[in-house]
């Protein structure tokens, strides 16, 4: 019987089978990267992904105000459901871990400024103070801003990742949902998306 000369692979191809289960989660997670740092730098349409909760009324939920924030010296108040009709508003959920909300949140003071658009927060699981903190840092785009400690609200509207928008008719419908962050690049398409909203029909089911 001759000997198995070093290196050689054993009968059946083992090794380099358990290489490539070794190198599967990686190469996996690369790719996922990759696909992500793609999409967060091409500015591309964050309405891709779409919501099941798109003509639908908004679920009910009434949240906190986040303690201590404030706006010309005045509490900023909390946010229901109940507060998302009578004109078209943009729903941000965000929270201060959220690095993509960081990049975003500059596009969001522009759109603040934006005439005859409210713009509304749902602070997601920050705990503590942080997200006080953070729009106090960062500047206060939102009229009423809600704090879902517990992220009820947030499962409630389909939530799996911040930051997500949605877009609110008048009549409390929610007519549209951006996935992913608002960037210079897609900023006018998203503008657009929310004046046609204003423009629509009101949602009939």
């Amino acid at each position: 019987m001759s000997a198995q000369a070093p290196g050689a692979v054993p009968p059946g191809g083992e090794r380099p089978r358990r290489s490539l289960l070794v190198l599967l989660p990686v190469l996996v997670f690369a790719v996922l990267a990759v696909a992500f740092f793609v999409r967060l730098r091409s500015g591309a349409d964050p309405a891709a992904l779409p919501s099941a909760l798109i003509g639908k009324p908004v679920p009910a939920f009434a949240l906190p105000p986040v303690s201590g924030l404030l706006a010309d010296g005045k509490p900023v108040p909390g946010l229901s459901s109940a507060d998302l009709k009578g004109q078209v508003t943009v729903l941000n959920v965000f929270a201060s871990w959220c690095a993509p909300c960081q990049v975003e949140h500059p596009m969001l003071m522009r759109l603040a400024q934006e005439p005859g658009i409210r713009l509304v927060g749902i602070d997601y699981k920050d705990p503590g103070d942080a997200g006080r903190r953070w729009l106090e840092r960062n500047g206060l785009p939102f009229a009423a801003v809600g704090a879902d400690t517990s992220g009820r609200a947030g499962i409630d509207l389909g939530v799996y990742g911040v930051p997500e928008t949605f877009i609110i008719g008048p009549d409390g419908v929610i007519r549209d949902k951006l996935v992913g962050i608002v960037t210079p690049e897609n900023y006018a398409s998203v503008l657009g998306r929310i004046r046609a909203a204003g423009r629509s029909p009101p949602v009939t089911n």
